[in-house]
């Protein structure tokens, strides 16, 4: 990823699928000075997604693209990305998976952040799983977007104790909490 050069802002999108809260604090981020990125585009899979409304009260534009045909719903984005010249994706519980077509023409300017620490738990579940496993830890991940899934290079990483008390629920809110730190840690070390 490039330096940042002067007080330029990088044009960011942010695809979404659930809550926001990332979108949510990613948004916040970006208002103040000293955030590398300017987020221009929400875009979400579906319409349900809750973190539309952070777009909404942000004035930022949201679109939502139908994925049944994913070869013109990516073509339909990267026509936009191109026109909106965004140099950043941040994945933010977006929950479909990216061809390697699109992957490859943003090449190392998306990122994504996963709940556990890769490379254990890839995909979902990934608390069920640690506490089945009776892990002391788990914790979060942002890391690059490959066409293999959850497995690109990594940037930062946080551990989220687990205790005898926890079950996913209470975990996935534990993790969550350090995502929102560890997504604007992640991005200020990119740009800096």
């Amino acid at each position: 990823m490039e330096k940042l050069t002067g007080l330029k802002k990088v044009k960011t999108a942010v695809f979404i699928s659930g809550t926001g809260s990332n979108l949510k604090n990613l948004i916040k981020f970006s208002k103040i000075k000293k955030s590398p990125i300017s987020i221009r585009l929400v875009i979400s899979n579906t319409k349900k997604a809750k973190g539309l409304i952070y777009a909404n009260q942000s004035n930022i534009e949201k679109i939502i693209f139908n994925f049944h045909n994913i070869k013109v719903a990516e073509k339909k984005i990267l026509s936009l990305l191109k026109k909106e010249k965004i140099n950043l994706i941040c994945l933010a519980g977006f929950m479909k998976i990216l061809s390697k077509n699109f992957i490859k023409k943003f090449n190392g300017k998306i990122i994504n952040i996963h709940p556990s620490l890769l490379p254990k738990y890839k995909g979902l579940n990934t608390h069920i799983r640690a506490i089945k496993n009776k892990d002391k830890f788990t914790g979060c991940t942002v890391h690059y977007v490959t066409s293999k899934l959850d497995s690109g290079k990594i940037i930062m990483q946080k551990k989220v104790k687990i205790t005898a008390k926890d079950n996913s629920t209470s975990l996935a809110k534990k993790v969550l909490k350090k995502e929102h730190t560890l997504y604007l840690d992640s991005i200020l070390k990119i740009f800096n």
